[in-house]
């Protein structure tokens, strides 16, 4: 995604790329054996329960 197009996105758009990115980047950790499974479930619940996105887990 470009700057300018990331700048056309609204504040919710931007919440739910914020979260998808996020979550992406603990799933890379717990791929790479930077986390465990155990820490990657509790990170991803407190990211997702932090930011209100229950409805995109």
């Amino acid at each position: 995604m470009t700057d300018e197009e990331y700048f056309k996105l609204s504040l919710d758009e931007k919440r739910v790329d914020l979260y998808i990115r996020q979550k992406n980047m603990l799933r890379d950790f717990l791929e790479r054996n930077a986390i465990s499974k155990e820490q990657y479930e509790k990170s991803l619940n407190d990211l997702t329960e932090k930011m209100g996105m229950q409805d995109y887990r």
